[in-house]
């Protein structure tokens, strides 16, 4: 991993926030920032331009995470050899303190062609699945010379095939290749909370210390060294679904589960995530803050 994982320093240094386009210019004149940034890497593909001058800018004062939507590493049609190149370029501009992407597929084929399905869609937890993501992720490694993390994904429909739990087939993916784990706890939930109200409607209400048990054990599954990154995000709730839109403080059962995860794992980086409905810089900064008090506290 490119940052070490070592005692922890100031909890402030671990925790770092999304930055998204309408919080450049404030960032850029001296508001104050949190330990990174990171932001996603398809919208500063390209040789030149804006974007990409804004984030050459931010690099010159502030460690970024590049963390993207679009890698595929699922897709049965292989990975796109363009977005691979274009991520490779990025990277060796940029020198980022991580590299992620999603333990899903959006591409596939469809009468002939290769179509893009503009969404994060999961895979089965088969080895046939398996062995095909591993060596992508492998491909992927071998082309940046650095570990990629992947991250755990939100899903609201399954595969009916399957060969290993969701966390059995991510920590045999880590062991395969030496890649990190991003674990994203808001997903956790969200998966869990649905998964309840599938069985037993929406209208029956959730026990909310067994859905955090069913998290718990998920994380005590993974071992500390597997764990790259921790993701922190909110979700909305429409009756009968959480759905996972980043675009509301990270709700009470989350922060929880980060409390648990950093007295097993320890300190780990951890990004708050906020893409829509954007609040001022100000309230982000007090999200980092939180997840810093959270690290200290619990951090052993």
């Amino acid at each position: 991993m490119s940052e070490p994982l070592q005692a922890l320093r100031s909890p402030e240094s671990w925790v770092g926030l999304g930055w998204r386009q309408p919080h450049y210019a404030e960032l850029l004149q001296g508001a104050p920032a949190p330990g990174f940034l990171e932001v996603h890497s398809e919208n500063f593909f390209g040789a030149g331009g804006a974007a990409l001058g804004v984030l050459m800018q931010a690099r010159e004062q502030h460690p970024i995470s590049l963390h993207g939507v679009g890698l595929s590493l699922g897709s049965a049609v292989g990975l796109d050899p363009w977005h691979l190149d274009q991520l490779a370029e990025l990277v060796a501009r940029v020198d980022p303190v991580r590299v992620s992407d999603h333990a899903s597929f959006s591409r596939g084929g469809l009468r002939g062609q290769t179509v893009h399905a503009a969404d994060l869609l999961p895979v089965p937890w088969t080895t046939e699945s398996l062995n095909l993501m591993a060596s992508h992720v492998q491909q992927v490694q071998d082309r940046l010379r650095r570990p990629l993390a992947v991250e755990n994904l939100s899903a609201y429909l399954s595969w009916a095939d399957h060969d290993f739990s969701e966390v059995q087939f991510l920590v045999e993916l880590a062991r395969r290749t030496g890649c990190g784990l991003l674990v994203d706890l808001n997903n956790l939930h969200v998966n869990a909370r649905n998964a309840w109200r599938r069985r037993h409607g929406a209208q029956v209400p959730e026990p909310l210390e067994g859905l955090l048990e069913v998290s718990r054990a998920w994380l005590d599954a993974v071992p500390a060294e597997c764990v790259a990154e921790i993701h922190l995000a909110g979700h909305a709730d429409t009756g009968e679904w959480l759905i996972d839109d980043h675009g509301s403080p990270t709700s009470e059962p989350v922060w929880a589960l980060y409390r648990y995860a950093v007295s097993r794992w320890g300190p780990r980086p951890t990004l708050i995530e906020w893409d829509t409905d954007l609040p001022p810089w100000a309230v982000l900064m007090d999200q980092a803050r939180q997840a810093a008090g959270a690290l200290a506290e619990c951090a052993p």
